[in-house]
């Protein structure tokens, strides 16, 4: 009995987590990344960059070194700071307008939403 409790608190932690950080489906980079940074934070990786390429845009598999010339060297924090520095003043986050195609790697055009 404790056997299968056990398991199945683990099955739905993993649910929740899954739940909790998988990106919208059409929820741009720079959106889930604030998303993410805002609820979890930073761990100095490209750790949710990475999580959202394999989710959304799979092909991309150079999309971090890419962003890495652009000025995220090191983690998630430097993509939105030295990549993604379009972002208007807001006290909340802002709805994401959604990728202009499956795939895209480009930040959505918030001006969309207004």
């Amino acid at each position: 009995m404790t056997d299968s409790l056990a398991d199945a608190v683990e099955t739905e932690l993993v649910r929740l987590g899954r739940l909790l950080t998988e990106p919208g489906l059409r929820e741009c980079l720079r959106c889930y990344l604030l998303r993410m940074l805002n609820e979890f934070g930073c761990n100095n990786t490209h750790r949710w960059t990475r999580h959202w390429r394999d989710a959304r845009a799979p092909r991309a598999q150079a999309l971090v070194e890419r962003l890495q010339r652009r000025g995220a060297c090191c983690c998630d924090c430097e993509v939105i700071f030295n990549v993604f520095t379009g972002y208007p003043q807001t006290r909340r986050l802002l709805p994401c307008a959604g990728v202009s195609r499956a795939g895209s790697t480009q930040p959505c055009d918030l001006r969309r939403r207004r």
